[in-house]
């Protein structure tokens, strides 16, 4: 769970209908877990579907989660949470597509990190499930800014 001062807004620049996380449920230094219900005003959306893209970014922002509760913690709750460049190094999905209405669980754990870069990697559950495991390349677009 959030600390009660903070909520998701605080920790992702996400907003409208790229904000995807509904619920933090698990938040510590390096692993963040969220929980998502897929719906229509998702990006990707079908009549009764979803992409199974939308698990990378699901991975992202529950990483954001927990890096921005970190950095929140280190230069306070004004801080920048914007600037940061993705590459994909995995993704594998066990799924065609993502059905609209379920619940997902989503995990993300910080495996490596140096100066401003970090290793993600996640997973994504319906259920008991996995339904996607994707792997991330992050880093922090000005390098001023020390990731924490």
């Amino acid at each position: 769970m959030l600390p009660p001062d903070l909520t998701v807004e605080d920790l992702l620049p996400h907003r409208g209908r790229m904000l995807l996380i509904d619920e933090v449920i698990h938040i510590e230094e390096d692993i963040a877990i969220a929980g998502v219900q897929v719906n229509h005003r998702w990006p990707l959306a079908e009549s009764d579907t979803v992409s199974p893209l939308m698990i990378i970014e699901l991975v992202a922002q529950t990483s954001g989660i927990g890096n921005g509760l970190n950095l929140i913690k280190e230069c306070g709750k004004g801080a920048d949470k914007t600037g940061w460049i993705v590459g994909i190094k995995k993704a594998r999905f066990y799924t065609d597509a993502l059905p609209m209405g379920a619940m997902i669980v989503v995990e993300s754990k910080n495996r490596f990190k140096f100066d401003d870069f970090i290793e993600i990697e996640g997973s994504a559950k319906i259920d008991d499930k996995v339904i996607g495991e994707v792997t991330l390349q992050v880093m922090k677009a000005d390098s001023n800014v020390k990731i924490v």
